[in-house]
């Protein structure tokens, strides 16, 4: 017996067996009936198996049945039309995929036919969080993300891949590519928030909010704060997340571009996010259970605009080329310059510049991670002048705290790298 075809064959079944379940509870939940339960999804997909089987020794089996699955499930579908007015046919597509299922098991890709078992569950599992999305994009949402498609696709490849200008200090490709990652991470943020804002409350938000900009955040919540100082618990923890956030975000920044650079990073910003995490998660179990209408912030606002993209390749380039005239001139000092003043506005022109550089071998690797350490503390004081000018000193004093903690923990980690 050969112990390889019964371990796929065991494996379909299971498959088979797990997508028919969901199926079958995902009919339970909205009390209607399937035309096929756990059993059946779990003869379909041995139905596929046994045909690739048959296929070797008799030509034109696997074509012969597939068709009349496609059939079968084609007459499903037209008597469920036909008999109540529903015209989805998820479970119909659902089966025929499980039927291909046994055939790839069959012809060896078995990791493959797991991994697409599972990504099918997952994909109808994930029907109201979909259905929620839905509900709450727009025509401007649908416009961004076919902007965002032409920046990537259209626009990005065109571009030459080539230093250009008087002092060679321009890459149109890059420039343009930092643009499109650092719109697609805003992106990402916004659609957070718009399924999770009202739903979850500020801290969800926060989080969200500190893909596109904790500064955002910051400036935002602290102006709510002025109305509703009984809920400083609230608004603190959604600063405090989103400025955690933040720094998980210059760390996959860095990833994208450097890994190797981002690895000896992580020590740093792991370490200041993990315990800014656990200083809001002791913010949130202080809050109180309250609505917080985040609507017409600017943190709900759709980030990706072709204006802002253009905008943030500017900087970048800016940046960049500040950062090579400064380094040539001044070495690292002058690098230390440019990153403390890029931080007084924003950290991931900066973060993308000097990750690049070291890439390159432009620059020192520990003056690129400290050029970037010396931003994220100096954005993050920045945040914590906003707060105290605009929250007052008692929610100044929360977030004081909190970075004396995480900044704490960032410098520990910059001295671990170094050492």
């Amino acid at each position: 017996m050969d112990y390889s075809l019964v371990q796929s064959l065991v494996t379909v079944l299971v498959l088979g067996f797990a997508i028919g379940m969901q199926r079958s509870l995902t009919y339970r939940r909205i009390e209607e009936r399937s035309f096929a339960g756990s059993r059946t999804f779990a003869l379909i997909a041995l139905s596929g198996f046994l045909a690739a089987w048959l296929d070797a020794s008799y030509r034109g089996i696997t074509v012969t049945v597939t068709m009349g699955i496609a059939l079968l499930l084609g007459v499903v579908y037209y008597m469920k039309v036909h008999e109540s007015r529903r015209w989805g046919m998820t479970t119909q597509i659902a089966a025929l995929v499980t039927f291909l299922l046994g055939i790839l098991a069959y012809r060896g890709e078995i990791l493959w036919a797991v991994f697409i078992g599972v990504l099918v569950i997952i994909l109808l599992e994930i029907k109201p969080r979909l259905q929620a999305l839905e509900r709450h994009i727009g025509p401007t949402d649908v416009n961004a993300v076919i902007l965002l498609l032409a920046m990537s696709f259209v626009i990005l490849p065109i571009l030459p891949d080539k230093m250009i200008g008087p002092w060679h200090l321009f890459n149109p490709y890059k420039t343009w590519l930092m643009a499109v990652i650092i719109a697609a991470i805003s992106f990402i943020g916004y659609l957070a928030i718009k399924l999770f804002g009202q739903k979850h409350g500020v801290f969800l938000t926060g989080a969200a909010g500190g893909l596109i900009s904790s500064t955002a955040v910051s400036i935002s919540l602290s102006k709510m704060y002025r109305g509703e100082s009984a809920l400083i618990a609230n608004y603190a923890g959604g600063i405090a997340i989103a400025c955690t956030f933040m720094f998980l975000r210059v760390l996959f920044e860095a990833f994208v571009i450097h890994p190797e650079l981002a690895w000896r990073l992580s020590p740093a910003y792991l370490g200041a996010a993990i315990s800014g995490l656990l200083y809001s998660g002791w913010f949130y179990h202080r809050a109180e259970a309250a609505e917080i209408d985040l609507q017409n912030s600017t943190i709900s606002k759709n980030p990706l605009q072709l204006s802002e993209a253009i905008k943030f390749g500017i900087l970048f380039g800016i940046v960049y080329g500040a950062v090579a005239l400064v380094q040539a001139r001044y070495g690292n000092i002058g690098v230390y310059l440019v990153s403390f003043f890029s931080g007084l506005t924003d950290v991931d022109a900066i973060t993308l510049s000097l990750s690049e550089m070291a890439k390159e071998g432009k620059l020192e690797s520990f003056a690129s991670m400290t050029g970037i350490v010396i931003a994220s503390v100096t954005n993050s004081l920045v945040k914590l002048g906003i707060v105290y000018w605009l929250g007052g000193r008692r929610l100044g004093w929360e977030l004081t705290k909190f970075f004396l903690v995480t900044l704490g923990m960032m410098g520990a980690g910059l001295f671990l790298m170094k050492h």
